[in-house]
Formats: C-alpha cells, sequence, structure tokens
C-alpha cells in the first residue's frame, strides 16, 4: 500500500521550528540528522502517529525559498491536524501562545479551529465527527 510518508514545510531556523512543533503543538521529534553542510534532514510528527504522515522540516536556503516560509498555501488551510480530543488540544495549544484565527466550530463533520504555526502558515484543528 503506498502513503504519504513526509511533507516538506519550508521554515526560517531548525530550531525554533523544532521548539514550536514539540513544545507548542506537541509533536515528537523523529529525527535530527546533521547532513554536514549546515543543513539538517529533520523530521516530526504528532505524537502517536507512528506511522503518518509527518513534516520535513527544510531550512529555505534562497530568496525564493524565504518568501515562501508562511505562505506554502497561499493564505489557504493548508495542513489538518486531526485529535480524539479537540477541546483538550485546543486548551493546551492556546495556553502555549498558539494563535487561533477563530473560535472554536461545531460543524456536521466536526469541531475545527484554524490556526496559525509560527510562522503563518493556516491549519485546522479538526475532531472529525464518528
Amino acid at each position: 500500500m503506498s502513503h504519504i510518508a513526509l511533507v516538506t514545510l519550508v521554515v526560517r531556523d531548525y530550531d525554533e521550528a523544532v521548539a514550536f512543533y514539540r513544545d507548542a503543538l506537541g509533536f515528537e521529534l523523529v529525527e535530527d540528522t546533521d547532513r554536514g553542510d549546515g543543513s539538517r534532514w529533520v523530521v516530526v510528527r504528532p505524537r502517536g502517529a507512528a506511522s503518518g504522515t509527518g513534516l520535513l522540516l527544510a531550512r529555505a536556503k534562497d530568496g525564493a525559498q524565504e518568501a515562501s516560509v508562511g505562505a506554502q498555501t497561499g493564505g489557504r488551510v493548508g495542513f489538518f491536524l486531526h485529535t480524539e480530543d479537540f477541546a483538550g488540544d485546543h486548551a493546551r495549544m492556546s495556553a502555549a501562545g498558539v494563535r487561533f484565527l477563530e473560535e472554536p466550530r461545531h460543524e456536521t463533520y466536526g469541531s475545527v479551529a484554524v490556526f496559525e504555526d509560527l510562522y503563518g502558515n493556516r491549519w485546522d484543528l479538526l475532531q472529525p465527527t464518528d
């Protein structure tokens, strides 16, 4: 069976990105390998998602890549973080300084709120309806 293993997220700085995804979103650092040329192979993924899709945090290397930091999806929600505890995760993330752009909504498909990562990329925190 095929699946998407990693999605690249262009970041300004490895360490600040790791700190945000680990400390504010509760992700785990899966790999952080120094590639010897100033670049690193840095992978994070939500805790408990051992076989789920991870994020490859890739530091911007030139002007075009720097311009894409925080705008990789043109201002649209581009990432969807599913949870089994919407209220708990929303409260924990809010307390950690995550910026939510709206109050939680309860839609037919589940509970959802849009938030921004440290660079301005938009995410949905979503607890799907069973």
